[in-house]
């Protein structure tokens, strides 16, 4: 027996994801979009990467960041160089040999270079392997910027630049939120380094 959503619980849920969409409205969230789409470009202004990292449905966030910078996004132009850290063989043998808490920081030591940004992505801040990989991407005097939700946990004031969606209990709908700044500031990166008069390596 096929079990549908009455009318108003659909309504109910399209009216959540707007409002956790709407939290970018707010000035210190606007604020943060533009400040890591600077942040952002100009690491890759100086030849610099990103390297980015999520559990689960973030892990999946993180993947679709790097994809479309590496990728494209809306206009052609030049690649930009970020990796997502889910390659399965290193997750595998360092989750069996080191412990599960260890496989981002692991890819930060393997990887990471100063001047490079750590993107992490934890609905909860509580995430220990997120936590590790600050930690680790302090070690290689990275930057980091921090996508977070409900209150956010132990990585709060953790990172250089953080964005914090709460109000919402579940995952979904602070990572609907996460996914939407993520697009917004692709799109500033874009603007800043190949679209504008300024641009730095539009060429």
């Amino acid at each position: 027996m096929r079990i549908i959503m009455s009318n108003s619980k659909v309504l109910t849920a399209i009216r959540q994801s707007i409002q956790a969409v709407e939290k970018l409205l707010l000035p210190h969230n606007q604020a943060f979009l533009q400040q890591a789409a600077s942040l952002i470009a100009e690491c890759f202004s100086r030849g610099n990467k990103l390297i980015i990292a999520g559990n689960g449905g973030s892990l999946c966030d993180a993947a679709h960041f790097a994809e479309e910078l590496t990728g494209v996004f809306r206009q052609t132009r030049p690649a930009l160089p970020a990796l997502v850290l889910s390659e399965p063989g290193h997750l595998t043998c360092v989750g069996n040999d080191l412990g599960y808490e260890n496989i981002f920081s692991r890819g930060i030591e393997a990887l990471g270079k100063p001047g490079d940004i750590f993107v992490g992505l934890t609905t909860s801040g509580n995430s220990l392997n997120i936590v590790k990989a600050f930690e680790a991407a302090r070690l290689y005097q990275m930057q980091i910027i921090a996508f977070l939700g409900k209150t956010g946990g132990r990585l709060k004031g953790m990172a250089d630049l953080e964005i914090v969606i709460d109000g919402f209990e579940t995952s979904d709908r602070i990572q609907e939120a996460h996914m939407a700044a993520i697009h917004i500031i692709i799109e500033l990166v874009e603007n800043r380094l190949f679209y504008s008069s300024a641009s730095a390596l539009g060429k």
